[in-house]
């Protein structure tokens, strides 16, 4: 016996047997049941849905003569004849060949004839919307007024196209794409029939593939089935479709957030090369990093597969949420352009160069006028002090140093040579070192840095505040990178940008505002985009090697509150809390 395609041998031969579309399954078993046979019916929804499919099994439902209620039966002989394609009542037009108006002159004189073995004469007509307009026309009192034995059933995938005077006279039934999960289960079903070892994410991805249509589905594991010999694994289901894994795509993600431009153009021309579809990669690249913002805000959550989660975790963790925020609106951005797009490899390129160079540093300044807070390893070494202690010694001089530079602009304050240094004030700048970074990183925790980025995002709102206004507008372009209950660690684009804030900390200190925009004074530690890449892989490596230093004691200090003065008036006050004092 000749070969036959999995979407034909499993095409559903009973109501119950269909995937999805339960409610014009519910429906039309209603009708059958309750005698009330609509006169024409349209079917219309996106390809391999199941429409001819239905349809099919609702003509069989009408003609079978079985008593029971579990019709059809599939064992009378109008539900055999049906199955064999030799039932005359049951006609399949294409209305994609037969669209004239001579083939639908010929269909009426048939119509007024009484069937010949079952009781209904059912005419299923697909893609009907490629009929010509005369055609439709000669059809339309046919449809409006047939014979009490005919019921018409139209099914097409542009409705759209339909005369509305055609779609006036249907029951109208709307099939939706197949829910993702159905058409998983019915994957595994046919395997388990059929003997094909599968992988989950091999099934996941065909049904994603698929698009919502169970014969597309079916089709893709055909295809998978000859390409396999023994076991379908989903890196061959994306080999032949041209998709790049999601190891391929975690690892762009973190050539791309470490800013080596050469590695990610040669990668995606490599994979472009490779025949590697651009479009899917945006798609699911999208959907990894969605995945990631999840893992975010829910590391246990169901809602993203093992897979995933490991990718997330060994390449996306250590990047901060706005930068893959940024990232997720960049692509969707580029994905709606697709369309328009005479290369698409084009597109997707500036996208991701569009991105890294937001990240790239303006202007360096010079070196012969910083100040470092620094925690020198030959220092510690001959110290033998705490790393904790160590910064509050830090600190300290740099408090200090503030106050010698304020009394005299000119002189040159010499505290401690190796980790502070100090040019003429207002020039001077303030950089931390990578060490003391990585205290302070030691020192966070994820979840209240996410709960102050959702606060954090409303400094935009004090802008124009005359109290803040100043604070605000210096914070404008940057994003938390880490943050404690005493402080945040923030990043911008540029090592100018994070000595103003820096210096602006040092001389007036951020900690009023900070209360008033997240409800806690902190304190704030500025670097830049490449001083906060560097650190963070040094962090990841050093956590693996676990040599990572302890976390840093940070102190905010704040101003005392006002004692209410002790006046007439408020002693009467304590006394009589609603006294209220009018001057004559």
């Amino acid at each position: 016996m000749a070969y036959q395609a999995l979407y034909r041998k499993y095409r559903p031969a009973t109501f119950d047997e269909v995937v999805g579309q339960r409610h014009i399954v519910q429906t039309l078993k209603n009708a059958v049941v309750q005698n009330r046979i609509a006169h024409a019916y349209l079917f219309c929804g996106p390809r391999g849905t199941g429409k001819t499919s239905i349809a099919k099994i609702f003509a069989r439902t009408l003609n079978c003569t079985s008593e029971n209620n579990d019709r059809p039966c599939g064992h009378c002989e109008n539900c055999r004849m049906a199955l064999n394609g030799s039932h005359p009542d049951i006609i399949e037009i294409d209305a994609a060949s037969n669209n004239g108006v001579d083939e639908v002159r010929n269909l009426i004189d048939r119509v007024k004839y009484a069937p010949m073995e079952g009781k209904y004469k059912v005419y299923i007509i697909d893609e009907v919307h490629m009929m010509t307009a005369s055609a439709l026309n000669a059809l339309l009192k046919t449809i409006e007024e047939p014979p009490e034995h005919v019921v018409f059933v139209f099914a097409t995938t542009e409705p759209n196209k339909v005369l509305p005077t055609i779609i006036s006279r249907c029951q109208r039934f709307d099939f939706t794409k197949v829910s993702q999960k159905d058409i998983e289960y019915r994957i595994h079903v046919i395997c388990e029939q059929e003997k094909i070892a599968i992988e989950d994410e091999a099934v996941s991805l065909i049904a994603l593939l698929s698009d919502g249509g169970m014969r597309d589905a079916l089709s893709i594991l055909d295809q998978c089935r000859a390409y396999c010999e023994n076991k379908i694994h989903v890196d061959d289901v994306r080999q032949i479709y041209g998709i790049l894994t999601k190891e391929d795509i975690g690892s762009l993600f973190e050539k791309l957030y470490q800013q080596d431009v050469e590695d990610v153009i040669r990668n995606l021309q490599d994979a472009y090369e490779r025949g590697m579809d651009m479009k899917r990669l945006t798609s699911d690249f999208i959907s990894l990093l969605k995945e990631s913002i999840i893992l975010d805000y829910s590391p246990n959550s169901t809602l993203v597969g093992e897979r995933s989660k490991s990718v997330v975790q060994k390449y996306m963790a250590a990047s901060p949420l706005p930068f893959r925020i940024r990232l997720l609106d960049e692509l969707m951005d580029t994905y709606n352009k697709y369309p328009y797009a005479s290369n698409v490899l084009d597109y997707l390129e500036t996208a991701l160069l569009k991105l890294i160079s937001q990240s790239y540093e303006h202007e360096k300044a010079a070196e012969k006028s910083e100040i470092r807070y620094s925690n020198h390893a030959n220092t510690a070494s001959k110290s033998h002090e705490s790393t904790s202690d160590k910064s509050e010694i830090i600190e300290k001089k740099a408090k200090k140093a503030n106050k010698i530079a304020k009394k005299d602009s000119k002189a040159e304050s010499d505290v401690s040579r190796e980790t502070l240094k100090q040019s003429e004030i207002p020039n001077h700048k303030i950089i931390f070192d990578d060490e003391y970074i990585l205290q302070l990183l030691v020192g966070s925790d994820k979840k209240i840095r996410k709960e102050d980025e959702y606060k954090y995002e409303d400094r935009i709102l004090y802008q124009t505040d005359p109290d803040y206004g100043k604070y605000a507008g210096s914070l404008n372009t940057s994003s938390i990178f880490a943050a404690s209950d005493h402080y945040l660690l923030i990043c911008v684009n540029t090592e100018m940008e994070a000595n103003e804030i820096n210096l602006t900390e040092e001389k007036e200190s951020y900690a009023p505002f900070m209360k008033k925009l997240i409800g806690k004074p902190k304190k704030i530690f500025a670097i830049d985009m490449n001083q906060k890449q560097r650190v963070t892989k040094d962090f990841v490596k050093r956590m693996k090697e676990g040599t990572l230093p302890s976390p840093v004691d940070v102190t905010v200090p704040m101003e005392e509150e006002k004692k209410p003065e002790n006046t007439e008036e408020n002693e009467l006050k304590k006394i009589f809390p609603n006294l209220k004092v009018e001057e004559d």
